[in-house]
């Protein structure tokens, strides 16, 4: 039997001096500028990066976002940024992050993002052969033991 999993794009990122506030630890705030990163990286990893989105007529600004701090990014640590999206509407997206120092997780975050025409600013659906390619590359499938 097999069941399916959201695909998890990791991407690395080294800690620069302008991250950090006078203690040497990342500055909360930069944590959504990591998501960023992540995010970015998903949606280039499935083939369809974000330009493309605009040359559609879209943009995905974010509605809502969430950052759970574990413990501090320091100035010089190499970060690995897990996203993954585990929610897919007509005219959302949303995604999940992680931001580990080798094993260890420094934090956790979500972000949820609706679907804006760039003209009118109004809510619009995903086209249908950009929601197709998202929804496969979503989800990966996985034997079940």
């Amino acid at each position: 039997m097999s069941a399916s999993s959201p695909r998890r794009v990791s991407s690395t990122y080294r800690v620069i001096y302008g991250d950090t506030d006078q203690m040497g630890v990342v500055y909360y705030a930069n944590y959504m500028r990591l998501f960023e990163i992540g995010r970015n990286e998903w949606i280039r990893a499935s083939g369809t990066p974000y330009g493309r989105f605009e040359e559609q007529g879209m943009m995905l600004p974010v509605a809502e976002v969430a950052c759970k701090y574990k413990r501090s990014a320091l100035y010089d640590d190499l970060l690995s940024i897990v996203c993954w999206s585990p929610v897919m509407g007509r005219a959302s997206i949303d995604f999940a992050y992680e931001i580990r120092r080798g094993l260890e997780l420094l934090a956790t975050g979500s972000s949820k993002h609706a679907v804006l025409d760039t003209s009118s600013g109004a809510l619009k659906r995903w086209p249908l052969a950009l929601y197709e390619i998202l929804s496969l590359y979503r989800t990966v499938e996985t034997k079940e033991l």
